[in-house]
């Protein structure tokens, strides 16, 4: 897909799909995520925010399945790749709300696949979410799907993508980074990945981490999206989160970012994930979501 197609997708309407499933995070309450922000009317929201959004789809935990949890798992990020597909191919942005990360797996296949071109990826996240099953002390898949993304781990998960793998190492960068465990830090420094630590914004600016983020995830490509994880920020901003680390970002280091994006002709998307409604603190994390839409979706000018 050339410049001129990308361009396109922002003219087209928001499709918005919930990844409404928790199986990959050891609180699965997150599941509920996407489910409390649809009841609290986040689509009507956005629409009188000017956003011409369809939210026809809730990809969620089949009832009653006893298949083992990772083949339940890849089987929805197959939907959810599906969906987002089949958005790119009508040139209509999308935005996913999740659920846990692991539907980052299924964002960006779809993308991938959909897109035709060479992709870039913002990752704005307290974790690095690079493991493999052979480095997790865990297991979570939750903590899996950059390295999915990368080609590197399971077949079930790398193999949704087409012409694989979805991201060149050159083409992500990692934003936010604070809690992680030594395996996938060591993955990431042998692919070479760029990373910017929380005392990178500290030190730098979150205005200059951004840009450069920015410039890493377009410098290559044809278009670019933008992954969140809740967490990223600190819990007194976002305490409605599946796995809260202290010391993060503040909206107002990412609000910004998020609209500069949507001025880019390259964006086609966002995805924001771990949305947990039992933690959260008078919706303060829900308005967060509903504010990071209207910045990354917006056609901003300027």
């Amino acid at each position: 897909m050339s410049i001129s197609a990308a361009r396109a997708i922002r003219a087209g309407r928001v499709q918005l799909v919930g990844a409404a499933w928790g199986l990959g995070a050891k609180d699965q309450r997150t599941a509920h995520g996407p489910i409390a922000l649809k009841q609290a009317g986040l689509e009507s929201r956005l629409a009188e925010a000017g956003l011409r959004v369809d939210w026809p789809l809730q990809f969620a935990r089949p009832t009653g399945s006893v298949a083992p949890r990772a083949e339940i798992i890849a089987g929805l990020c197959r939907g959810l790749a599906a969906e987002i597909e089949r958005s790119m191919l009508a040139r209509n942005r999308f935005a996913v709300v999740g659920g846990d990360h692991s539907c980052a797996i299924g964002t960006w296949s779809g993308a991938h696949n959909g897109f035709g071109g060479r992709l870039g990826l913002v990752w704005v996240d307290a974790h690095m979410d690079a493991h493999t099953y052979d480095s997790s002390p865990s297991g979570a898949v939750h903590g899996m799907p950059v390295a999915a993304l990368l080609g590197e781990g399971e077949p079930e998960f790398t193999g949704i993508v087409r012409n694989g793998p979805v991201f060149r190492p050159e083409d992500i960068c990692l934003v936010g980074i604070r809690s992680y465990e030594p395996g996938e830090a060591r993955r990431l420094e042998r692919l070479g990945v760029k990373i910017f630590f929380m005392e990178d914004v500290h030190r730098m600016g979150a205005e200059a981490v951004f840009g450069e983020a920015i410039a890493i995830a377009t410098r290559h490509t044809h278009g670019f999206g933008v992954s969140i994880d809740l967490d990223a920020f600190d819990p007194l901003v976002a305490p409605g989160v599946g796995s809260p680390a202290a010391g993060g970002l503040a909206a107002d280091d990412v609000l910004p970012f998020l609209s500069h994006a949507s001025r880019n002709n390259g964006f086609l998307g966002i995805e924001i994930a771990e949305y947990n409604p039992y933690r959260d603190t008078d919706q303060i994390t829900a308005e967060l979501v509903f504010e990071m839409l209207v910045a990354a979706l917006t056609e901003n000018e300027g």
